[in-house]
């Protein structure tokens, strides 16, 4: 049945269900510590992880989607992008939960402005998960047995982790740190596992006390055993990350060898995904304030072209989020991926049979039952800068195509991420404004193949095919070349020495107006 699945999501599902056997929910989980601004990069999980949930449940499973926030991770490094850094330094050390929102936006903390900013426009892309706060995990003490379990066992883990050492961990190791009930700060000096469930702690700071992990949330396992601990504990059965926990040697590797010495168990189908970037921005890093959030995206990209981009890629390939011209190129893909679903446009049938799950895969949710109206965006950006950006005159121009409420919601989200991209990225050569009333001096010559022009245009409606040709029938008669009247055209309608296809352009503008800024040089 494998070798029939097109889609990877679908392969990685057969897999799950060959792999784990028969279950009554199959658990998926994605996560992230959220220390800077969560942005497209980090999105690249969270999808990857929804598309393999989806394929599950379209073959007829239950499913859990776990989404972690890992919000007690400790503050390291205060991003370049938040306000107020010389107040974020003086949290260094502590949890970032406990990190205050220096964007005054009255979130919690620092953690929870970074979450929220992300869980607000996750539902607009169709994707619901059950988001888990690690901070409230471990702070009512409900790792409590899995923690105690690893001290125990410290000996077991420490073979595991010495393997991809190159110096053995301390005698005195524990596979714990501790936020000093006094300072809040993970300085601790010293650590003792005294029996079962009690540890005591000295911190850099001066505080020392003796604390039952079953009643004071204040320790937290290490990343490498952390993540195999939650493995264990969620009963999970797939969870990919990014290439660097799939290094020799690495997280994923380590927390593997580390949930079969614990507990016995096989860990979660998991696999690498790799790193996606801004083309010609490089990666995105949070760290450094390089960064595309979803908000971001979406005000360029409808939803379902998101969805797209990422369904349409095997996870373990690179790419580039565009937004320059490739833009429209990306909204004509999908465009033409629509067409091949509803038979509007063929392929072959290997080809078509892909291309078709990556559409349904690229759905926000139910597939729609006929094909939505696909107005070209190239030709949309030509309109709406026709029409300086206004949105219900270039709605005007298309009354007639929109057929029904459908028509008009796609319509209009295509024209707002059109008005987003000419605003904020479209390169200045692609940008125009017809100017009404030109200051350009035409000679006599010039004169008289305009007004020829002009009576061409008021003596019938014209086809763009034909109107083009007219232009070198214009030429031949004034004895000049084509490209003479393409670019003084353009210098008079838009003040630039080329633009759109001119008779398209000239058509979409309307043949009267256009007489009428011609006539106002003759």
């Amino acid at each position: 049945m494998a070798e029939k699945l097109t889609h990877w999501a679908d392969q990685t599902a057969f897999r799950i269900i060959k792999q784990k056997g028969e279950k009554d929910v199959y658990s998926c989980a994605a996560g992230i510590t959220p220390s800077g601004t969560i942005h497209a990069g980090n999105f690249r999980e969270i999808i990857t992880v929804e598309l393999i949930v989806r394929a599950l449940k379209s073959m007829d499973k239950n499913t859990r989607f776990i989404y972690s926030w890992d919000d007690y991770d400790v503050f390291r490094k205060v991003p370049k992008n938040m306000p107020n850094q010389e107040e974020l330094q003086k949290f260094l050390r502590m949890p970032i939960t406990d990190t205050p929102d220096t964007f005054d936006c009255k979130h919690s903390s620092f953690a929870e402005h970074n979450e929220k900013m992300l869980e607000k426009y996750l539902p607009t892309l169709g994707i619901n998960p059950e988001f888990i706060k690690q901070s409230i995990k471990y702070k009512n003490c409900d790792y409590a047995n899995e923690i105690n379990t690893c001290l125990k066992e410290t000996d077991k883990i420490k073979d595991v982790l010495n393997q991809y050492r190159k110096e053995p961990l301390a005698n005195d190791w524990l596979p714990v740190s501790i936020f000093c009930d006094k300072c809040k700060k993970d300085t601790i000096e010293k650590i003792d596992y005294k029996e079962d469930f009690i540890v005591s702690y000295k911190c850099e700071c001066g505080h020392s006390e003796e604390l039952d992990i079953r009643k004071k949330g204040i320790i937290k396992l290490n990343w490498r055993i952390d993540w195999p601990m939650r493995w264990h504990y969620e009963n999970l059965d797939c969870e990919p990350a990014g290439k660097d926990h799939f290094a020799a040697g690495g997280s994923r590797q380590s927390g593997v060898e580390i949930q079969k010495a614990i507990w016995d168990e096989e860990a979660p189908i998991g696999f690498m995904y790799e790193w996606i970037g801004i083309k010609g921005g490089g990666q995105f890093s949070s760290s450094s304030g390089n960064v595309v959030t979803l908000k971001e995206l979406l005000e360029i990209y409808e939803p379902e072209i998101i969805r797209f981009m990422f369904a349409g890629t095997r996870p373990n390939s690179e790419f580039s989020i565009s937004f320059d011209l490739d833009v429209i190129k990306v909204y004509e893909d999908f465009d033409k991926l629509e067409r091949i679903y509803f038979g509007k446009e063929e392929i072959s049938e290997k080809k078509a049979a892909k291309q078709k799950r990556i559409y349904e895969l690229s759905c926000v949710n139910e597939i729609p039952k006929e094909i939505s109206y696909q107005p070209s965006f190239r030709h949309l950006t030509n309109i709406l800068q026709i029409h300086s950006l206004n949105l219900e005159k270039t709605k005007e121009v298309y009354k007639d195509e929109l057929k029904n409420d459908d028509d008009i919601k796609r319509f209009e989200l295509r024209a707002i991420c059109a008005i987003n991209w000419i605003n904020k990225y479209a390169p200045e050569d692609f940008k125009f404004s017809i100017v009404e009333k030109s200051n350009i001096k035409l000679d006599d010559k010039q004169k008289a193949i305009f007004k020829d022009l002009i009576d061409q245009l008021n003596s019938k409606d014209w086809t763009a095919k034909d109107l083009h040709q007219e232009f070198y029938d214009i030429a031949r008669r004034h004895e000049v070349e084509p490209k003479e009247i393409f670019n003084l055209s353009y210098q008079i309608l838009i003040a630039k020495e080329k633009g759109p296809q001119l008779a398209s352009f000239i058509i979409a503008i309307g043949k009267e107006r256009v007489a009428d800024i011609f006539n106002g040089l003759i």
